[in-house]
């Protein structure tokens, strides 16, 4: 499977208690934080509602 790499590049701050709850379940706490998960539809569920927070790439394994 596939590895996609998450940062988050705006902060979670005066967001809807979903989003920040999103943003935790993928592993981002803090801005600038990166994260290297599998990507599954479920992360990719979860990226797609938090898109205007966080930057993607696809990692070339």
């Amino acid at each position: 499977m596939a590895k996609i790499k998450i940062t988050q590049v705006k902060s979670g701050i005066d967001r809807p208690e979903r989003q920040k709850l999103t943003l935790k379940a993928l592993g981002l706490t803090k801005m600038n934080a990166t994260v290297e998960v599998e990507a599954t539809p479920q992360v990719l569920g979860m990226v797609r509602k938090v898109d205007h927070l966080v930057k993607v790439e696809t990692v070339n394994a």
